[in-house]
């Protein structure tokens, strides 16, 4: 029997469940600000995932590189999700929240 897809699904199950909680709690103690990160952190295993001869630590490789890029968007989603009020707000960055708050109440 061969394991490899089964094994790559479960990591990839894993990994996505893992970014998950891992955007929210950067965005709640860092805000956007560290987006960066994730792009760096995307393209490096994007990369090295390219370069890896075996097929299963490519493919995890490549799933981990995806999901740091896809977390970018997420994480400024995130952000908006805060404002609307379905996810707590970090009482230490307010000001952050309440400026963008009054930024879109003056363009109307």
């Amino acid at each position: 029997m061969y394991f490899t897809g089964i094994i790559i699904a479960i990591s990839t199950f894993l990994i996505i469940g893992i970014f998950h909680p891992v955007v929210i709690k950067t965005e709640y103690h860092t805000g956007t600000r560290l987006w960066w990160v994730f792009l760096l952190a995307g393209i490096a295993t994007v990369t090295t995932a390219l370069f890896v001869e075996n097929i299963m630590a490519s493919a995890i490789l490549g799933v981990f590189g995806a999901s740091c890029l896809w977390s970018i968007g997420e994480l400024f989603d995130q952000k908006k999700r805060v404002m609307k009020g379905w996810f707590p707000m970090n009482p230490k960055r307010k000001h952050e929240y309440t400026d963008r708050k009054n930024e879109d109440r003056q363009e109307k």
